[in-house]
Formats: C-alpha cells, sequence, structure tokens
C-alpha cells in the first residue's frame, strides 16, 4: 500500500486553488472531498496527466446521507457520489467524494474519461435518482424500464412487509409487455444508411450461453454482428439493500449467493472489511484456513468455468469430468463446513468452528489426485484443435482497452499484466505464500482460458503451503465484537451476563462509526465489500464492488465486428456469474 500516501499532497501542489477535505478511514485508502464542479478535471489529471496515473476506475457509487447521523466532519451533503481509482503503476487506491444536496441532485459525467463509468452511472441514477449530465443513455440497468423510485434511498422500503399487495392490472401488464420490445434508437442503436433496416437476433434470458438470465440483443448484418446491447438485471435480488436490514452477522449467508460459485471466496473480503472497521485481529490460525478454503473454492469456481466452456464452443465430455472432480472439492467442504456451495463458514473475528480431525488426509489426497487430472485436461481440452479454432484471436482486446473498462483477474492478466490483489495487497496473509501470478499476452479467449487452467496450479501450491505449515491456536478472535461472541464463564450462571451474551448472539455487534474497503483476489477478478457504519448493529450503507458487472460491459467491445459463432466463445471466456453482476 505504500503507493497510497503521496497522491494527498500531489493533489494539493496541482490544484493550489481548490480546497480538498481529507477524510480518515480505517481502510487506509486516500479519502479526498472536492467540489462537484471540479471534480472532472480532478479525475482526469489523476488518470492522463499524473505521474504513475490512476488508469482503472474501479468503482463508481454513492451513498445516500440523508439518516447518517455520524458524519465525523465530513462535508455536509444529502448525497455522496464516491470514485475509486487504482493505479497499477503505484500500486494505489484513492478515493473522491463529491457532496450533493438536493432531492434529485445531479453532477457531469465521466463516460468521456473512463468507458467503463457508463454502466456505474447508470446503476447510480438507478438506484438513487442521482442524474449524470451528458450521459449517453440514461436509462434503468438493474430495474425494470417501468419501476417507480430508487431502491437505495433511504426512504424507499427495505422489506416487503413495508410495501402493499403487489396489482398487476391490465394497463400495466401492456406497459410491462411494450417494455420488452426492442426499440433501437432507444437502446443507442443506428441506421447506417437510409434504405437499411434493423437485423436482429434476442439472445436469452434465458439461454444456455448466456450462463444465466441474462439477454443480449444482436445487430446483425447478416452473420456478422454490427452492434451489441447486453441486458441485465434479470437477477437482481437487492443485495445492497438487503444488508440495511441485516445485521452484520446475518448478512453473511447472503454473501455466499453473489458469485454462488466461490462460496467463501465472497465471504472473505466481507468478514475483512468489518474486522478492520472493528479492529478486529484475527489468529494466524484462521488466516491460513481461509486461505486453504478460499483457493479451494477457486478451483471448484474455475472447474464450473472450464468444463461449462469446453460446452459452449464444441466438446461435451469434460463438463461431466470436471464436475465429477468439483464434487470431490464439496465432499471436503462438506466435512469442514456442513454445507457445499454455500457454506457460510467464515465469522466476523473468525470460522465457525474448527478445522475437524482427520483434515489434512482429505486435503492431502486431494493434492495428489487432482494434478494428473489437469494435465489430463491439457490435453483434452487446451490441446484440442476445435477448442483453439474457436478461441484464438477470439474476443481479443488490448492491455489499454482492458484498463479502461475495468477488467481485473484472469481476464486482465490474459492481457499480459502481472497484477494480483493477492501479491500486490496482500490481505489474509497471502504475503507469507509462495506462488506465481499466471499471464498471457493475447488478450484473446484462449488466452483468458490459458490464465484460468494455470491459477489452478498456483491455487494447488498455495493449499500444499496451508497443509505444511498449519499454525495452531485458537479458530476466532477473543475480541467482544467477534461473532458469535465469547461465552464468559460465568454466562449461566449471572442472569445480566446470560443477558448481555443473548443480545450479542440475536443482534450482533455493534460496529464502530467509520468506512472500510479491503480489495480481495476472488475468483473472477477485483471484489470488495465497501462497508459503512453509523454506530449501529447493521450497515448503513453496503456496497459490492463485484468483478463481473465490469466484464459484462466489454462484450460490445470484444465482439463488433466478429461473426456470430465468435459471441458464445467471447461470453464463456469471461468466466462471468450473472448473481455477480446484479447482486
Amino acid at each position: 500500500m505504500s503507493g497510497d500516501s503521496s497522491v494527498v499532497q500531489e493533489l494539493q501542489a496541482r490544484f493550489p486553488g481548490l480546497d480538498f477535505t481529507a477524510q480518515p478511514t480505517v481502510d487506509g485508502i486516500p479519502t479526498l472531498w472536492t467540489a462537484a464542479d471540479r471534480v472532472r478535471e480532478v479525475l482526469r489529471y489523476l488518470k492522463e496527466e499524473a505521474q504513475n496515473p490512476y488508469r482503472a476506475l474501479l468503482d463508481l457509487t454513492a451513498i445516500d446521507e440523508r439518516l447518517r447521523v455520524y458524519r465525523n466532519g465530513q462535508l455536509q451533503s444529502d448525497f455522496t457520489v464516491v470514485y475509486l481509482l487504482l493505479s497499477y503503476d503505484r500500486d494505489g487506491l484513492i478515493r473522491l467524494k463529491v457532496p450533493l444536496v438536493g432531492e434529485f441532485p445531479s453532477i457531469r459525467t465521466v463516460t468521456d474519461i473512463w468507458a467503463s463509468a457508463n454502466w456505474y452511472e447508470r446503476e447510480v441514477w438507478d438506484m438513487f435518482g442521482i442524474v449524470f449530465e451528458g450521459h449517453p443513455n440514461l436509462r434503468r440497468i438493474l430495474m425494470p424500464t417501468g419501476w417507480a423510485g430508487h431502491p437505495l434511498r433511504k426512504e424507499y422500503p427495505a422489506r416487503a412487509t413495508e410495501m402493499g399487495p403487489y396489482t398487476l392490472t391490465p394497463t400495466k401488464e401492456e406497459e410491462e409487455q411494450d417494455a420488452l420490445r426492442i426499440h433501437p434508437e432507444a437502446w443507442g442503436l443506428h441506421r447506417h444508411g437510409e434504405d437499411e433496416d434493423f437485423m436482429f437476433l434476442n439472445l436469452g434470458p434465458q439461454h444456455p450461453s448466456t450462463h444465466g438470465p441474462f439477454r443480449v440483443i444482436l445487430q446483425l448484418d447478416g452473420e456478422e454482428i454490427v452492434d451489441v446491447v447486453p441486458d441485465i438485471g434479470f437477477h437482481h435480488r437487492g443485495q445492497e439493500k438487503m444488508a440495511e436490514r441485516q445485521t452484520w452477522h446475518t448478512y453473511l449467508p447472503y454473501t455466499d449467493r453473489i458469485d454462488y460459485l466461490s462460496g467463501v471466496v465472497n465471504e472473505l473480503p466481507y468478514v475483512l472489511a468489518v474486522e478492520r472497521l472493528a479492529g478486529i485481529e484475527v489468529p494466524d490460525r484462521v488466516k491460513v484456513i481461509r486461505v486453504m478454503m478460499t483457493e479451494l473454492y477457486r478451483i471448484a469456481s474455475h472447474l464450473v468455468w472450464y468444463g461449462t466452456y469446453a460446452a459452449d464452443v464444441g466438446q461435451l465430455s469434460p463438463v461431466f469430468y470436471m464436475f465429477s472432480d468439483r464434487e470431490k472439492i464439496y465432499s471436503i467442504t462438506e466435512a469442514f463446513c456442513g454445507a457445499r456451495m454455500h457454506p457460510v463458514w467464515f465469522r466476523i473475528g473468525g470460522i465457525a468452528q474448527d478445522l475437524p480431525n482427520g483434515w489434512e488426509g482429505m486435503i492431502r489426497d486431494f493434492l495428489n489426485y487432482f494434478p494428473p487430472r489437469l494435465r489430463e485436461y491439457d490435453k483434452m481440452v487446451m490441446g484440442n484443435g476445435i477448442f483453439k479454432a474457436r478461441t484464438v484471436g477470439v474476443g481479443q482486446c488490448t492491455l489499454d482497452e482492458a484498463i479502461e473498462w475495468g477488467a481485473t483477474g484472469p481476464n486482465l492478466r490474459a492481457c499480459g499484466l502481472e497484477w494480483d490483489f493477492r501479491k500486490k495487497r496482500p490481505y489474509s496473509g497471502y504475503e507469507q505464500f509462495e506462488f506465481e501470478i499466471p499471464t498471457a499476452p493475447q488478450g484473446d479467449a484462449y488466452a483468458r482460458s490459458v490464465v484460468h487452467v494455470e491459477e489452478m496450479r498456483q491455487s494447488l501450491r498455495i493449499i500444499e503451503q496451508c497443509l505444511n505449515n498449519m499454525p495452531e491456536g485458537p479458530y476466532k478472535s477473543h475480541n467482544p465484537l467477534t461473532t458469535p461472541p465469547v461465552k464468559e464463564p460465568n454466562t449461566m450462571h449471572d442472569i445480566e451476563t446470560l443477558i448481555n451474551h443473548f443480545l450479542n448472539v440475536t443482534w450482533g455487534p455493534v460496529m464502530p462509526v467509520g468506512e472500510s474497503f479491503i480489495p480481495t483476489e476472488a475468483s473472477k477478478g477485483c471484489m470488495g465489500f465497501y462497508e459503512i457504519s453509523d454506530g449501529d448493529i447493521m450497515a448503513y450503507r453496503n456496497r459490492v464492488r463485484t468483478p463481473s458487472f465490469a466484464h459484462l460491459q466489454m462484450v460490445p467491445l470484444l465482439t463488433r465486428g466478429a461473426m456470430l459463432s465468435d459471441l458464445v466463445s467471447t461470453l464463456g471466456s469471461l468466466d462471468f456469474v450473472v448473481s455477480d453482476v446484479d447482486r
């Protein structure tokens, strides 16, 4: 994190007349408030002019501040727009905040600075009603077209019991049906000649190659793709809104359902962010167990990608072999956690219970079993002529394009950049492990496949180190804010202590006021939870930064001018999960 600290002085020197207000945060990310009418020039400077620039817009979101009690010297605002930037050159992050006043405020778009801002700004308008002036296509993205209201505003109800019963009148039904029709100009599509008419193909939202409820509207010239409009939101479940009604502890099961193929990989960034808020330091044993389980689930996720992607491009048999191997991982996680896909095993301050007797044998057996299988899959899939014909040179992008669109994880490393949050900004003890960062230079579908496969081998290296160097010690912190809290010796003999323990278990801890974001290297790229506490038993704001949201926005870039058959190859190579997109 050494690249973070110098940027504040750098900005103050570059903009001497601009009043920056620094906000201390427990996550250590430099956080500056600046005016709405000047933020664009600050952002452009950071991206284009600064030494070791902040080229990646890692996230763009907002906060409804109107019910917030503890502002800790922050600027007054009704709403706040938050920009999170990443510099690969200086291994640094910076967070810029813009205060906005009014019931439905507005701010200038930054889509002309970052192409990836398009979907992020649409999401902020959809969820908060903040208008981005100059946005090329500001319309709903996660909610249906005819939806009334903006769900992440504080006046919007968080529970169905706070709403009236749902009714579908004939008029409303007709409006909903009309919203499903394709209106080319409204989607941002253009005719290429006066005598030309549109030719469309509607793929999804229920189609095997879209890997979930996701719709792609294709404008075609014969078999050639002229333009692409991804349509998301069919899987939106209000993850960020639900966090405002769940306690810090009871929100944990929801994290598993974000990238539902990755299990505890989702839990780790959440508990890390909350632990940073609470000032909880977990024992070394907890860190190593978390790393081991995270890497097991990384392999499980990659196996699903590997098998289904082979099926996408014409090979049916690999998916059966690879799902069988995934079952072996689930046998281990079931023995450890009592659950398979959704283990809910990590806890704030530790894990649910210690490893069972005999865990070493199960891990060692898998480490002996899986490498020969990977070698077999190299011949079966990666060396297969049909697979190469469908992937080499397909869905290609440059490193500059990948950074511009916010790509992270395997999709970024497939463009040649050796960047991994586990190495560059290590967390949970990853700095203690030896492993390589796989890369490939071509930036095409085959390169993304190469990186995915090699990452499984590196995960095996990490798991083996966990097996050979597992520390002794407790499986949870003794900090009073852990969940569930440690039971005092006199709990069953003293009514006051019993009541206190009961409330801590049922309500969960009250987290200190503050903000925290810990970016992690999830199965598909950068994942993190931006947690804001207002001194309550639940989050005031819970922002989930997922990798798939940014990656799916890249589909038009990767497929314009390609053949229709290349669309399926490109989609599968991105390794996205729709629930990771929509939350």
